[in-house]
């Protein structure tokens, strides 16, 4: 191996010795290259992800965290994904106030990639997610631990956000076109309860531009690179002040974004990594330094640039034997790089040096140094990265790498790993290409080297240590607490302790029955109709002991109820988790623990609907039940309300690899309705489950399949209760076992058992088996009740910690002041002071599990009101004060009280009083002095209360009786009372009353002090209950007819009682009595003492039973024939009968009668002694039977058609025959007969002697058969024709024939006949010897047939008419034929007829050469035809109406007719007939000359119509335009004067109003509009078929009204208008609150967007600035009133606006060309007051009274507020410092002072126009927009909040709220009175 070793003696030596090194070691590194875009992180919907609406400027709606992470060290709880490559924890302003500007931004971000970014036009996506999948946690844990190895981080969550194929805005109006290239990156938020780290990916050519040119450049060509970083945003200081806050970026030009995807700090070239967010400190974002180049950051603001390659750990500059001489700077020259190269950085300071220094040996293949961890298959989420690859000395470009090997030894450290051989099979892993003879490396390539000391060449593999591995030491707290974990060679694994199953993550008490519960979503459509399920329950109930599961969905809608259905793989996940587990397999929860997912398809047949199913489990929850979460979505086929569905019982196998478990079945099931009787269906359905598992065991078995059997499948859907049921009872084995198998008859196999829910069966030999209660549970087995932990002091809490029971177990709490810490299990002090509880001028000291506020000195209180002034008058609140104002508050911020909420009631002293009452559920309680509830205090509503004066008496722990009553569920999951759920009985001390009764059954018996029923006490309802206090006679055990009765099943786990279950009677001293009968039957019999039946002694019910005392002759034992009859089941485990079941008959002696006959099916046999069926002996129902007397000849073996014959299946399982299978027919020796007839369809054929078809003998029903004596011919083989004809299906699969279906023709040597016909359509045409028809030859029915004999003439090739005749679809692919398709006429030459005809319309027209439509020949039906002969004259040109008609589509593009089309009649001259009429609907109506409907005109069917000739009354005056004619007009500018085909412009009725139906453009995507032109919802459609929308045609529609008009509210003095978007809205003040409740829509505005607004008092009329139509308008406030256009030119983009009440005029603000203007109310007397030193001029105000204007300009270099007056004159800054993005504007008219709310410092503040006086008034808004001022108080629009905000001036708080209920941004606001103010401005 070549080394280098560097001893200089000058420095230019050791330039010359480093050149060498660098030439040495080109020759023997590895580049790491970029990342594939496969290596991300996965993404797309088909994992989950949310997609981001198409773009300029588009935030995600908000993205809820199930648990807050740590952003720097602050808390956020929600995120927001933006189009401009951004990640916010707070809703986003408008793009241009961020997007142009640097770094940092005043909001918090996590920016990858922050540019001005735009996927219109379907230019990328943006997809996102929050997600607990293990596969990602498992791979953000791997990569934190890779570039942080000290850090213990576990993540919980992990956020994905993707930008895929993004590209760049780009001006309209630019010459160039849309430029191609675009950009794919990708963001992984990870964090756990305390830290937060953050991944950036670039892949190889993601990214393709490294910047955006802002937007207002003013046609400078400068382009602005990406910002890539991160930024705390602003952060408050001194209380009322605000501070930019800690920010990090990673890029500083465009080449160190370009550097992004070719460096990174990870080791891996486009991966990055930093820590960003720490609970208890953090300063700034750390990145990972694994082989990174990185800056070291300055302090405050940090930046991370890309052009030097500087270790973070030292200067280069450093070393002096690294310096380069300046004489050999030339030859360094050829290897650019940017500050240095990163194969040559130095070690640590004090490190060992040698490392970095030594090259590798050129021939040997290299390792990663420092990127251990990093694995090269680097994408694939299922495989953890807990593994790390071994080199081997196999060819460039393959190497092999065990799954599991151990980590690198640095050097210096432990001692060498010894040598081995792999253990497990090597596995082929793709590397880098080989490296030899490599040329130089380019800047920012990531080299690698490995030391000849680490490589072992015995085995090819790099040996490592364990130093970082995962060790039990470490991550113990990812075990269960049920469980304990091992250390192996290379990790750690857990594992369930004795009595608790699971994956050692997960572990539940073994023969627990399990409880899980979730959420189901997603959109399912039934049928046409989409059905969406927003978050509703699902609960399942699962007895482990026998593998039945329930599974209940409630508030499931009615359609998709009973389409849901046969969806019973919903509830067969839980089946599977928890199945019964025969020997030799494992149920699910043992590989996957709780936390997995699942993903299956669905595909119904035959409507091949599809359905995605994904099920999440999401951990078990504070009480051990699983917690799973459903998604469902796709189609399901409709079913009949009513239907009742049948599933039998199935296998399925399920395949086991690592992480996954797979299976694929197909099911079917029985739909029976009362429309459609039984109809039988069937769906696939395929799945995997992936989860968590742990390869570090090796010894652990893998189990390659396993068959889930599915015993009971029962589905229900409960319509009045609107809930979906799935009841299933599953078991597991190994592929192959047979559960009814003598070896699996064990009752614990078999699931029959005995033993309690809650207890295990333990099987022993033959049928004997133990009952054991489950973990956590106490008895017999038998009967198991719940251990206390808690009570009994088991429990495993720790200090600080309390203990609460659970059924079969119990879990932790931190008491108050505590929380756990990193292990999840001990309880750590909470640091109370770091959320600074105490008051600004106190201290606070944390003390363990409390904290003390102090004043400081000089200052007095309590600490968390402190004042300088002694015994101030002002009492501070309380803790209770404090709890119960926080509580009303957020009553008042939310508008309305929390139904059932809990406010705490105190004293005059602000204590807590000692009773307190709940105002909804009426319980009382006692509370201690900290307002905790006392033990044992609380009473129910309606007695009296306790006395909470009186001292505490010593709470008692609860009693045994006390807890099992506490534990029992009364209630289902859904809050319905469970009947028939027994409660035990406590006395007043907790003791278990001696007499218990069942309340729904009346059953009593005693108990012993356990609870514990004494044998021989049970007494039934009617009778004298037991003297329970006599004393006990010696306890006898029970006996075997009690265990029976007792553990017969009469109520289902829902606690309905089950109908036909039979329960035996025991005597007194618990015998059987010799009389039993069945309660629902009413069927009697006597029973031996083991209460077997006796045979010959059951009577049916109404016949007198046996005397059961009599002496028993000697009982003989069973017969076979008695053991046939009584095993056969002839009622379901419901206790149904079964109807079709064949019952053997057995004589007196208990042997089968001679003759058995089935009492469905009406069939009669004989049958030996044996009960075998005797062959010939069978008769069918209504024949004579057979004498099965007659003396048996011989018996002689089945012939192969008797065993055929047998086989045929005639009826189904349930015993109905099926029509139409064939039964073959056997001689009297039991041979074939030589003639084979079948009984359904009556073709007849010959066969052999093995029944075998004989070719060429089959015939038709009607037609004479084959004589099959004749000797056979040398059979041929069949011809190409024989086996076409006999391929052709001409029968369905229910054995019904099948209409249209062509069957060819062949003669005797099966050749094709010459002429071919069709016997459905009647179509006959000549084919050559291959089958093919002859060009030409086709002929329709009822006319002479060609010849097809006469010799061919040369075929000529087709013309077009031919293969357009040809080409025309008229059998469906079912071989049906097609009604209503136009197949076109061609003449003998191939040419298209003259005249053409549509065989199903009528119509006839003329055609030109090319099978056009000469334009005016059509005629309808009935009329006379053109002469399409005579010459033409010369062509006009098409007018406007046969363009509309012709290109009306009315065939869809299979062919079809279209029905509903309205196809516009034209006269002889091209015009509108002056009355059109609807061919569908009948409608009719009048047209002007350019097809529009005149108003009033049209007519419904069978009414007269109007007389279309009369003269149209002339509109006295023309009406405005109404707001479809306007919103058109606004969008076909928009589209440049020319919309393409697919862009949508609306359609208007003539009179202005929406037209019903409104599509895109040209295309058929249409849907119906109501008078407003909102869309009718579920009216959308697709197809060729416009949706039905008038109103004569389902589903009606009102047709609109001439809108928009104004609806002002009613009974208002004060009324608040506000912007939003397209409509204006009116919110009324009561006094000076916000009243949500009388809040309406003012005035709806489509295609608007309504900025400014201002109201004039004078004239009650609003006025508004409209920045979508470049408009002022302006409405009356009356009731109708419709809008009015001002001024409609020469604007761009109008925003604030006001109007002057004295003078009458109106002022506006242009912020495109930056100007402010002015005219007259009515639009008139239009001037420009100002067009200079305006830079983004926003709101305006005027003040009347003193006639001067006040606006903003927020240019963010030098914002400001100006003033003049009226009329242009005097104009002035007002404020010019200390503001930012001064949006908002108004006037305090009783300080007389100018106010203004700033969006950049957050503030709002006034000022008087002097410009004295100015003063905060409130110091933290959100993100104002536009603010007014009424009576003390300023009312704004926010941004963050979409809503209106008040707030008082007097308080400077926040006293007001109002979220509209439709969530989009709030523009200007104003004040509309009934009288003008006093002051009004």
């Amino acid at each position: 191996m070549q080394s280098c070793s560097l001893t200089p003696s000058s420095t230019m030596e050791r330039g010359v010795m480093l050149a060498v090194c660098l030439l040495c070691w080109s020759c023997s590194v590895c580049v790491v290259t970029a990342i594939k875009r496969t290596d991300m992180f996965s993404y797309g919907t088909l994992s989950g992800d949310l997609i981001l609406a198409e773009g300029d400027d588009e935030t995600s709606r908000v993205l809820s965290l199930p648990k807050p992470l740590f952003f720097y060290g602050s808390l956020f709880s929600q995120l927001y994904v933006a189009t401009n490559g951004i990640i916010s924890a707070q809703d986003l302003p408008m793009e241009k106030q961020y997007v142009d500007d640097g770094f940092p931004t005043d909001f918090p971000v996590v920016a990858p990639f922050l540019a001005d970014i735009d996927t219109s036009g379907g230019r990328g996506q943006i997809y996102y997610r929050v997600t607990e999948t293990p596969s990602v946690l498992n791979r953000v844990a791997q990569e934190v631990h890779r570039g942080f190895p000290d850090a213990k981080f576990t993540p919980t969550h992990v956020v994905v956000a993707t930008w895929e194929n993004v590209a760049a805005y780009e001006e309209q109006t630019r010459t160039t076109g849309p430029s191609d290239k675009v950009n794919t990156f990708q963001a992984v938020i990870g964090y756990d309860e305390t830290d937060s780290y953050v991944l950036f990916l670039y892949p190889e050519d993601g990214l393709n531009y490294f910047g955006t040119r802002p937007k207002e450049s003013y046609n400078v060509e400068i382009e602005l690179p990406a910002r890539v970083g991160f930024s705390r945003g602003e952060v408050t200081y001194l209380i009322f002040s605000r501070t930019e806050g800690p920010h990090y970026s990673v890029t500083s030009d465009e080449q160190s974004v370009k550097n992004l995807y070719q460096v990174g700090n990870t080791g891996i070239p486009g991966v990055w990594l930093f820590h960003t967010g720490n609970r208890y400190s953090f300063d700034n974002i750390v990145p990972a330094s694994i082989g990174g180049l990185l800056d070291t950051p300055p302090t405050g603001g940090h930046s991370l640039s890309l052009d030097s390659t500087t270790p973070e750990y030292g200067e280069f500059e450093e070393y002096p034997d690294n310096t380069f001489d300046s004489e050999n700077q030339e030859e360094e020259e050829d290897y650019p790089h940017t500050g240095g190269d990163p194969e040559f950085q130095p070690a640590p300071a004090g490190g060992d040096h040698s490392e970095s220094l030594q090259p590798a040996s050129p021939d040997a293949p290299s390792s990663p140094s420092e990127d251990s961890g990093h694995q090269l298959s680097y994408g694939s989420e299922d495989v953890p990265l807990t593994s790390e690859p071994r080199y081997s000395s196999e060819p460039a470009g393959r190497q092999y790498a065990p799954p599991n090997p151990p980590e690198r030894v640095p050097e210096g450290d432990a001692q060498r790993t010894p040598k081995q051989q792999p253990q497990v099979p090597l596995e082929v892993v793709d590397v880098y290409p080989s490296h030899r003879n490599e040329p130089p490396l380019s800047p920012g390539g990531h080299v690698v080297s490995v030391d000849e000391d680490d490589v072992d060449f015995d085995t090819g593999v790099i040996q490592y240590t364990t130093e970082n591995k995962e060790t039990c030491a470490r991550f113990q707290q990812q075990c269960s607490q049920n469980a304990f974990c091992s250390d192996y060679a290379t990790g750690f694994c857990c594992h369930c302790r004795p009595g608790f199953y699971g994956n050692g993550r997960h572990c539940l008490p073994e023969g627990a029955p399990q409880r899980v519960s979730g959420k189901v979503s997603g959109t399912v459509t039934v049928g046409s109709t989409p059905v969406e399920l927003n978050n509703i329950d699902l609960h399942a109930y699962i007895v482990v002991g026998d593998g039945r599961a329930y599974t209940a969905i409630s508030q499931v809608p009615e359609p998709v109820g009973w389409a849901l259905m046969p969806l019973a793989p919903i509830g067969e996940l839980f089946g599977w988790l928890f199945a019964l587990e025969l020997p030799n397999s494992q149920a699910g929860f043992k590989i996957t623990g709780a936390e997995f997912t699942r993903r299956a398809e669905v595909i119904f047949y035959p409507g091949n609907q599809r359905l995605s199913i994904i099920q999440t489990g999401r951990g078990l929850d504070d009480h051990n039940h699983l917690t799973v979460d459903t998604v469902v979505s796709g189609n399901v086929p409709f079913l009949p309300p009513g239907a009742e569905i049948t599933m039998e019982p199935f296998k399925e196998t399920y395949q086991y690899y690592p992480s996954v478990a797979t299976s694929s079945s197909v099911r079917e099931f029985s739909v029976v309705s009362a429309e459609q009787g039984s109809e039988s269906f069937s769906f696939q359905l395929k799945q995997n489950i992936t989860y968590r598992d742990c390869r570090h065991d090796n010894r652990a078995a893998v189990l390659e399949t396993l068959q889930i059997i599915m015993e009971r499948v029962f589905v229900m859907y409960v319509k009045e209760e609107r809930i979906l049921r799935y009841a299933i009872t599953n078991k597991i084995s190994p592929v192959g076992v047979d559960p009814t198998g003598p070896e699996l008859v064990n009752p614990c196999y078999a699931g029959n058992h005995d033993c309690d829910t809650t207890a295990q069966c333990i099987p022993l030999e033959g049928q004997a088996f133990q009952c054991q209660c489950a973990t956590g549970y106490r008895g017999d087995g038998r009967n198991c009740y719940d251990i206390d932990e808690c009570a009994e002091g088991l429990s495993s809490c720790r200090a600080h910690s309390q203990c609460v029971n659970l059924p079969g177990g119990h879990r932790c709490q931190c008491q108050s002041g505590y929380e756990f810490g990193f292990d999840g299990r001990t309880c750590v002090d909470i640091d109370e002071c770091s959320s600074s509880p105490c008051h600004v001028s106190a201290r606070c000291i944390n003390g363990l599990g409390s904290f003390l506020c102090q004043c400081q000195p000089g200052f007095y209180g309590d600490g968390f009101y402190c004042s300088q002034t002694e015994g101030q008058t002002v009492r501070p609140r309380s803790q209770c004060e404090q709890h119960r104002d926080s509580l009303q508050s957020g009553m008042e911020q939310s508008g309305r009280p929390s139904p059932g909420a809990f406010i705490p009631q105190c004293d005059s002293d602000g204590r807590y009083q000692p009773l307190q009452c709940h105002g909804s559920t009426g319980h009382c309680w006692c509370v201690d002095s900290r307002g905790q509830e006392r033990a044992g205090t609380r009473t129910p509503p309606g007695t009296a209360p306790k006395d909470c004066d009186r001292p505490d008496e010593p709470v008692r722990p609860k009693t045994h009786c006390e807890h099992h009553r506490d534990s029992v569920q009364t209630t289902s999951p859904e809050g319905y009372p469970i009947v028939g759920a027994y409660v035990p009985q406590c006395d007043a001390n907790g003791q278990y009353t001696l007499l218990q009764c069942h309340g729904s059954s009346g059953h009593c018996w005693c108990v012993d002090g356990n609870g514990q029923e004494r044998a021989g006490t049970r007494t039934p309802p009617g009778t004298t209950p037991t003297d329970c206090s006599k004393p006990v006679e010696p306890e006898r055990p029970k006996t075997y007819c009690e265990h029976h009765r007792d553990r017969v099943q009469t109520t289902s786990p829902d606690g309905y009682p089950v109908i036909g279950a039979y329960v035996p009677q025991c005597d007194a001293n618990g015998q059987y009595r010799s009389l039993q009968c069945h309660g629902s039957t009413g069927q009697c019999w006597c029973v031996d003492e083991r209460g077997q039946e006796r045979v010959g002694t059951r009577t049916p019910p109404g016949t007198p039973s046996v005397d059961c005392d009599r002496p028993g002759e000697p009982e003989r034992p069973k017969t076979h024939c008695e053991h046939h009859r009584d095993g056969v089941q002839t009622t379901s485990p419901e206790g149904y009968p079964l109807v079709g079941a064949y019952v053997p008959q057995c004589d007196a002696d208990g042997q089968y009668t001679p003759l058995q006959c089935h009492s469905s099916t009406g069939h009669c046999w004989c049958v030996d002694s044996r009960g075998q069926e005797k062959a010939g002996t069978r008769t069918s129902p209504g024949a004579p039977p057979t004498d099965c007397h007659k003396p048996d000849e011989p018996e002689r073996p089945k012939t192969h058609c008797e065993h055929h014959r047998e086989r045929a299946q005639t009826t189904s399982p349930e015993g109905y025959p099926i029509v139409g299978a064939y039964v073959p027919q056997c001689d009297a020796d039991g041979q074939y007969t030589s003639l084979q007839c079948h009984g359904s369809t009556g073709h007849c054929w010959c066969v052999d002697g093995r029944g075998q078809e004989r070719a060429g003998t089959r015939t038709p029903p009607g037609t004479p058969s084959v004589d099959c004596n004749k000797p056979d011919e040398p059979v041929r083989p069949k011809t190409y024709c024989e086996q076409h004809r006999d391929s052709v299906q001409t029968t369905s699969p229910e054995g019904y024939p099948i209409e249209g279906v062509f069957v060819p023709q062949c003669d005797s040597n099966g050749q094709y006949t010459s002429q071919q016909c069709h016997s459905s359509t009647g179509h006959c045409w000549c084919v050559d010897v291959r089958g093919q028809e002859r060009s030409g030859t086709r002929n329709p029915p009822g006319t002479p047939s060609v010849d097809c004999d006469k010799p061919d003439e040369p075929v000529r090739p087709k013309t077009y008419c031919e293969q357009h005749r040809d080409s025309v679809q008229t059998t469906s692919p079912e071989g049906y034929p097609i009604e209503g398709v136009f197949v076109p006429q061609c003449d003998s030459n191939g040419q298209y007829t003259s005249q053409q005809c549509h065989s199903s319309t009528g119509h006839c027209w003329c055609v030109d050469g090319r099978g056009q439509e000469r334009a005016g020949t059509r005629t309808p039906p009935g009329t006379p035809s053109v002469d399409c002969d005579r010459p033409d004259e010369p062509e006009r040109p098409k007018t406007h109406c046969e363009h509309h008609r012709d290109r009306v589509q009315t065939t869809s593009p299979e062919g079809y007719p279209i029905v509903g089309a309205h196809l516009p009649q034209c006269d002889a001259e091209g015009q509108y007939l002056p009355r059109q009429c609807h061919g569908s609907t009948g409608d009719c109506w009048c047209v002007d000359g350019r097809g529009q409907e005149r108003a009033g005109t049209r007519t419904p069917p069978g009414t007269p119509s109007v007389d279309c000739d009369r003269p149209v009354p002339v509109a006295p005056t023309q009406r405005p335009e109404s707001v479809c004619e306007r919103w058109r007009t606004s969008l076909i500018e928009h589209y440049g004067g020319k919309p393409d085909a697919q862009q949508y412009v609306p359609q208007c009725e003539q009179d202005g109003q929406f037209s019903p139906v409104q599509c895109y453009g040209e295309t058929t995507y249409c849907w119906c509009v109501d008078q407003d032109g909102r869309e009718v919802p579920g009216t959308r459609s697709h197809d060729v078929v416009k949706p039905a929308c008038l109103p004569s045609v389902a589903p009606p529609t009102v047709r609109p009204l001439p809108r928009p008009d104004v609806t002002p509210p009613t009974n208002t003095d004060i009324t608040l208008l506000y912007a939003q978007g397209q409509k204006i809205g009116a919110l009324p003040l009561n006094g000076t609150r916000l009243d949500a409740t009388r809040s309406k829509t003012l005035l709806t505005l489509h295609g608007s967007i309504v900025v400014g607004i201002a109201y004039d008092c004078k004239e009650n009329q609003v006025y508004w600035t409209d920045l979508s139509a470049r408009t002022i308008n302006r409405a009356s406030m009356a009731t109708g009133a419709e809008p009015e256009i001002l001024i409609n030119t020469n604007l761009v983009s109008p925003e604030g606006l006001a109007v002057d009440v004295k003078r009458r005029l109106m002022f506006w603000v242009d912020s495109n060309p930056d100007m402010i203007e002015s005219a007259n109310l009515d639009g008139s007397g239009r001037r420009t007051l100002f067009d200079t030193d305006l830079v983004n001029p926003r709101a305006i105000i005027v003040v009347s009274s003193t006639g001067t204007l006040y606006w903003t300009d927020w240019n963010r270099e030098a914002p400001k507020i100006e003033s003049s007056s009226v009329d242009g004159q005097n104009r002035r800054v007002v404020v010019s410092e200390g503001i930012g993005l001064p949006n908002a504007l108004t006037y305090d008219s009783s300080s007389r002072q100018v106010c203004w709310a700033d969006a950049g410092t957050k503030r709002l503040e006034c000022v008087s126009p002097d410009g004295s006086g100015r003063r905060v008034v409130h110091p933290s808004l959100n993100y104002p927009f536009s603010m007014v001022y009424y009576r003390n108080h300023f009312y704004y629009t926010d941004w963050r909040r979409d809503g209106v905000i008040a707030v008082s001036k007097d308080s400077s708080q926040i006293t007001d709220e109002y979220l509209p209920d439709q969530r989009s941004h709030l523009y200007g606001i104003a004040i509309a009175t009934t009288h003008c103010l006093s002051g009004s401005h």
